[in-house]
């Protein structure tokens, strides 16, 4: 019997908290993703990336919202990016439990009432 992990990846925190591409194999696609949000989802462990490049069957770049368990090779790159990126609806997914949000670029000024 196998038994789910509902602990947060040591490797996808990392990518995460330092803002770092990762490289992937999901769905036998090799991809790269800027790692965003990472934590339960519908009672499973998730990653919601922003594909920059890799394989696709879908036009790139584009959200992508991955089970971890369906995820192999993962690799952590040099290369980082800035940070969260805007939703075009301005709300964030609402997650069972969220391990970990990549935060907002330094630059980022967020606009409405405080």
């Amino acid at each position: 019997m196998q038994m789910l992990l509902l602990e947060p990846d040591p490797q996808l925190w990392t990518a995460i908290e330092q803002a770092r591409l990762i490289r992937l194999i999901y769905h036998r696609k090799s991809r790269i993703l800027e790692p965003h949000d990472y934590g339960i989802l519908n009672g499973s462990v998730q990653l919601l990336g922003y594909q920059v490049g890799g394989s696709s069957s879908r036009p790139i770049p584009n959200w992508l919202l991955m089970k971890t368990n369906e995820i192999t090779g993962l690799e952590l790159l040099d290369q980082t990016f800035p940070g969260g990126r805007p939703t075009v609806s301005g709300k964030h997914r609402k997650w069972d439990k969220l391990f970990i949000r990549v935060k907002p670029p330094a630059d980022y000024v967020q606009t409405g009432s405080a």
